[in-house]
Order: C-alpha cells, then sequence, then structure tokens
C-alpha cells in the first residue's frame, strides 16, 4: 500500500522548534515535490512549503520564510519540515502531499498523509 506518514508533531512554547517527518512507503519519492498543508481549526488548508523531486527548488509561504525550512533526503524516501521560532498562528494539523510539481491545488495532488498535529502555547 502506498502512502506518506508524518510523524512530528506536539506542543511546544512560543519561540520553540520542532521538526517534522514526511516518510514514504510502497513508492519512490525520487520523482515527487513534496508540499507540506496546514489547516487550523476552521480555515481552509493552506499551502507551507514545496520542495521540488531533486531538492534543488524550494518555496515557501511569506508566513513561515526565515523560520521554517525544508528539505528532503530521497535515500531515506523522507522529506523534513524543521520549524523554528514557532508562533501560536503557526497551531495547526500538518499534511504531507506528492505530486509530480508544487502546485497550489489540492486536488493535484496524488498522495497525503493522514497529518500530525502542532500546537504552540504557553
Amino acid at each position: 500500500q502506498s502512502q506518506l506518514v508524518e510523524s512530528g508533531g506536539g506542543l511546544v512554547q512560543p519561540g520553540g522548534s520542532l521538526r517534522l517527518s514526511c516518510a514514504a512507503s510502497g513508492f519512490t519519492l525520487d520523482y515527487y515535490a513534496i508540499t507540506w498543508f496546514r489547516q487550523a481549526p476552521g480555515k481552509e488548508r493552506e499551502g507551507v512549503s514545496c520542495i521540488s523531486h531533486s531538492g534543488g527548488s524550494t518555496n515557501y509561504a511569506d508566513s513561515v520564510k526565515g523560520r521554517f525550512t525544508i528539505s528532503r533526503d530521497n535515500a531515506k524516501n523522507t522529506v523534513y519540515l524543521q520549524m523554528n521560532s514557532l508562533k501560536p498562528e503557526d497551531t495547526a494539523i500538518y499534511y504531507c502531499a506528492a505530486a509530480l510539481g508544487c502546485y497550489y491545488y489540492t486536488g493535484d495532488y496524488d498522495y497525503w498523509g493522514q497529518g500530525t498535529q502542532v500546537t504552540v502555547s504557553s
């Protein structure tokens, strides 16, 4: 069964850090761009960051630029999202998704993970 599995979420104080992981099983990520999305209660799902299949290109939402870093290790079939200087407004369920490019529309993605909760609170 082909799937993505996120891990690394949790409760952290404002200013703290977390590293999320997105591991693929049943297929190789080598040909896929990976996007991290997040969805806060009562809000639409939004794109946070995307990395190309080779890792040579990345992009970030303005709200996380300078604080979040996306990376990938294709040998481990895993993509990471390092989140620093976390703010309460970063609280959301974080999802990773795979597609042949970094697309805006969620319907263009082939695989989705189940999500991992990130809560930033004192």
